[in-house]
């Protein structure tokens, strides 16, 4: 049994993570903290006046197909994941980081909370797991599998479980997934899909910790790609869709195994896992 302490936000996709996590045979969650959204994208959009433009529209349609993804599951599951509610940014906070430390857990798990920074970082070297969709190194910083979507790189959208460290997504890598892509797929679909997939990869890494293998570094990319939030304009997002109208995913389903090629990924032979 591993004791895991989770420390995360407070949107749907956080809350399905953290209670998914929680009802897993073999894992026990000693408490989630879960950071508020007073720091969102969303509330964001919505305190500079955008309510009305075409970031706002789009980030509705992903907290819809949230619903759609997680809804059920989340109001009708048992909450084992002890959840402790917070301010953003205060998951850093010296009483809490404390409280962590004092629990002596033998993981620790960050998924969507803010940058983690010391005692926190020291506490739990080689057992803090950082849980970032996105690929890395490829991508990096915010909106990681939004941004290969704007730019039409569909097989850079995935996500990556690494050692966390001071850096922004730079931890060492344990294992990476690709996202899986149907014909009519939404960006929202394709967002979701993958949390469900990660979240199951999660607790598969959670329960075979102690028989990882430590992956070979990939190749750093050429042009490092660092997405800050402010980055998220109307432009990006109009085009966003005009790539989906324009068959972006069909174009990409008849290319996927020579693209896939150019980009590779960690797959750690602990799972035993097929990975593209």
């Amino acid at each position: 049994m591993k004791r895991i302490v989770i420390l995360t936000g407070s949107e749907l996709r956080h809350v399905f993570f953290r209670k998914y996590t929680a009802l897993s045979n073999g894992v026990h969650v000693i408490n989630s903290y879960c950071e508020g959204l007073e720091k969102s994208l969303g509330n964001f959009v919505a305190k500079n006046g955008l309510a009305n433009d075409v970031r706002s529209k789009h980030l509705l349609a992903r907290e819809r197909s949230e619903n759609d993804f997680f809804g059920l599951f989340v109001d009708n599951t048992a909450d084992n994941s002890h959840p402790v509610f917070l301010p953003k940014g205060e998951v850093n906070n010296r009483a809490y980081a404390q409280t962590i430390i004092d629990s002596n857990p033998d993981l620790l798990i960050a998924y969507g909370c803010s940058i983690i920074r010391e005692p926190l970082l020291s506490a739990f070297r080689g057992r803090f797991l950082n849980v970032h969709l996105g690929l890395s190194p490829y991508y990096r910083g915010s909106g990681t599998n939004y941004w290969p979507l704007v730019n039409g790189e569909p097989e850079y959208v995935g996500a990556t479980f690494m050692y966390i460290d001071s850096g922004i997504d730079t931890g060492e890598i344990i294992h990476q997934v690709r996202a899986n892509y149907s014909w009519g797929d939404t960006p929202s679909q394709i967002g979701n899909r993958l949390i469900v997939e990660m979240s199951r990869l999660c607790r598969s890494i959670i329960i075979n910790f102690d028989n990882l293998e430590r992956m070979p570094p990939l190749p750093r990319p050429v042009h490092e790609r660092v997405y800050k939030r402010k980055d998220y304009t109307e432009e990006s997002v109009a085009a966003l869709y005009r790539n989906f109208e324009a068959g972006l995913i069909d174009t990409y389903l008849n290319e996927e195994a020579s693209r896939c090629e150019k980009v590779p990924i960690c797959s750690n032979p602990a799972l035993e896992m097929g990975q593209r």
